[in-house]
């Protein structure tokens, strides 16, 4: 590892150095994770990354590149680092206090927003959605990337969103409120739908359940990426000792709480399918549907609620 302190530094130089120690740690996407954590300290973004290789940082800049490399090299992850995700084309901020979202995450979106434009159709009415008349609530809002991306595509949308958490429910207000969506969105303290089962909010009925609840065995812990199993909130991993128990408890209770014709829609873990597909088998529920992910995985399921 270089001494950065007794160096000057090109920034070709750093980003190779940079790349090199990642590589050496067999840290995952290490010319990425260089890359954004020199674009991190330099606050400059990829164009004049390239377009200026041969400009020389200052020591102070190096420094700061260089501890920010090594904690990464220990597996903090770089979203940590940077204190950034990008989600729907947003950028969020993360830490440690909530789930960084991940890509696929936003299939979720995508699935909600098809089905509500379906329901739509299927009424005779215009599929083209502002969310008026909508009333929707994210269960484990976490960062609020679900929530705020609803937002953005349903501007006339009631949105809701809980978390078990007072530290996440924080971290969504302050994107929200960054973002321009705090005057959109509620934000409740809350273990799944249980805030609205009494006053103020027992009357309230959703036209759109929508959840990435946590879905991993704890008993699968050990294989997980110290990135995420260090790192990343355990209220926000772990479903319990297999990993799909939650959906047992947050199924009946959507059912529960949602209008009828109304939308539940969940992410699912990479092996859940099998023993959530199961809960849906009732006369509550109707028309559901599985949506597999970019890698052919069974990510979303969603399903409706059925008349009464």
């Amino acid at each position: 590892m270089p001494s950065p302190q007794s160096q000057s530094l090109n920034v070709r130089t750093a980003l190779k150095q940079g790349i090199h120690l990642l590589r050496e740690a067999q840290v995952p996407s290490d010319t990425l994770a260089a890359e954004l954590l020199l674009l991190h300290i330099t606050l400059r973004d990829r164009t004049w990354l390239y377009a200026h290789p041969e400009e020389i940082l200052d020591p102070q800049t190096i420094e700061s590149y260089f501890s920010l490399l090594r904690r990464r090299a220990t597996g903090e992850p770089t979203q940590h680092l940077t204190g950034k995700q990008e989600f729907w084309g947003l950028e969020f901020e993360v830490n440690a206090d909530v789930l960084i979202p991940r890509p696929e995450t936003e299939h979720l979106i995508e699935v909600a927003l098809d089905r509500l434009a379906v329901r739509e159709l299927r009424s005779g009415r215009d599929p083209k959605l502002t969310g008026e008349g909508l009333t929707i609530v994210d269960i484990g809002t976490g960062s609020g990337c679900i929530a705020i991306a609803l937002a953005k595509e349903l501007p006339a949308a009631k949105i809701y969103a809980t978390d078990v958490s007072p530290a996440a429910l924080k971290v969504a207000q302050r994107n929200a409120t960054r973002l321009g969506f705090s005057n959109r969105i509620t934000f409740l303290e809350s273990n799944l739908l249980v805030a609205f089962a009494s006053s103020p909010n027992q009357s309230l009925a959703f036209d759109l359940i929508i959840s990435n609840p946590p879905y991993i065995g704890r008993k699968e812990s050990t294989t997980l990426p110290v990135e995420v199993r260090d790192h990343e909130p355990a209220h926000a991993l772990y479903g319990g000792e297999e990993g799909y128990e939650l959906y047992g408890l947050l199924v009946p209770e959507a059912a529960r709480h949602l209008k009828p014709t109304g939308l539940l829609v969940l992410e699912l873990g990479h092996d859940s399918l099998p023993a959530v597909r199961p809960l849906f088998e009732s006369p509550e529920w109707k028309n559901l549907l599985v949506t597999n992910d970019l890698a052919a995985i069974p990510r979303v399921l969603s399903a409706e609620r059925t008349p009464a």
